[in-house]
């Protein structure tokens, strides 16, 4: 069994939701992005989503935008991201790492030897945001071959023809995109999300996990109501840009700040289903 299966799995036998942080990899440095990640499972992170920047993000708002520009003036590449969850392996074997990026730079690197080493780094899972169903393949054999989950992304717009072909080969988890548009930019409504995820519950029997537009604790709390995992991203890189010098470096309590945050976010989550 993956990690990712074995942590929803777990998760579900205690009857909770689980928090997905989002952090970009280098932003805004090599050490203070490792500090976030190497602390964000004693903070409350069940899995962790960590961004691979790209000089033209199509799904990213602008404050992930920042933080991807941060990140490659940074020095960050794609092989400096696979070393960052190496080295996070190194004390924690358990929490699911799941890479989220575009296609560009895997195209570059070479999909089967990017499966290879991402796998062999320790990444379970991958979202390739702008990798069509109809060019699926690209990744799908490399991936399978590696033990890599392929993350689908589902968006409202999303119709029943094309439900079962943009789910088809996927594992790990469903993400549904909650809103239309880029990330950051608003949040989808508690009906809304009631409303959309018995569709998806009919499409697929893995577990689904709402993205995009959950920033705030309740919201990250209803949304592990009607759905198994919430991701929070741009609300933790916000809370990071606001603690940078005006050079964007990093402050002491920099990753303090967001580690707070995230505890915030899994005490919401974790209490969610709690009967009052």
């Amino acid at each position: 069994m993956s990690r990712i299966a074995a942590r929803f799995a777990a998760l579900s036998a205690a009857g909770r939701g689980a928090l997905i942080p989002f952090l970009e990899a280098y932003d805004p440095d090599p050490a203070s992005s490792l500090a976030l990640l190497r602390g964000m499972p004693e903070a409350g992170a069940d899995l962790i989503e960590i961004g691979v920047p790209f000089t033209d993000p199509m799904a990213d708002g602008p404050i992930i935008q920042a933080a991807g520009q941060r990140a490659l003036a940074a020095g960050v590449r794609l092989p400096l991201v696979l070393e960052m969850v190496r080295a996070f392996r190194a004390g924690d074997d358990t929490t699911p790492i799941i890479l989220m990026g575009y296609l560009n730079p895997i195209l570059s690197y070479q999909p089967a030897r990017f499966c290879a080493d991402a796998a062999a780094a320790g990444v379970d899972g991958l979202i390739v945001v702008d990798l069509p169903s109809e060019e699926a393949d690209l990744l799908a054999a490399p991936a399978a071959a590696a033990q890599l989950d392929i993350i689908r992304l589902i968006a409202p717009t999303t119709d029943d023809e094309r439900l079962p072909l943009v789910l088809e080969g996927s594992s790990g988890f469903v993400y549904y995109v909650s809103i239309t548009g880029i990330t950051g930019t608003r949040s989808a409504s508690a009906a809304d999300l009631a409303a959309a995820l018995p569709r998806l519950r009919r499409a697929s029997s893995l577990p689904v996990a709402v993205g995009f537009g959950v920033r705030s604790p309740a919201q990250a709390a209803a949304a592990v109501r009607v759905a198994d995992a919430a991701v929070v991203a741009s609300s933790l890189i916000e809370t990071l840009a606001s603690s940078l010098d005006a050079q964007g470096r990093a402050g002491p309590d920099s990753v303090a700040r967001v580690l707070d945050q995230v505890r915030a976010l899994a005490a919401a989550v974790r209490g969610a289903r709690v009967p009052a």
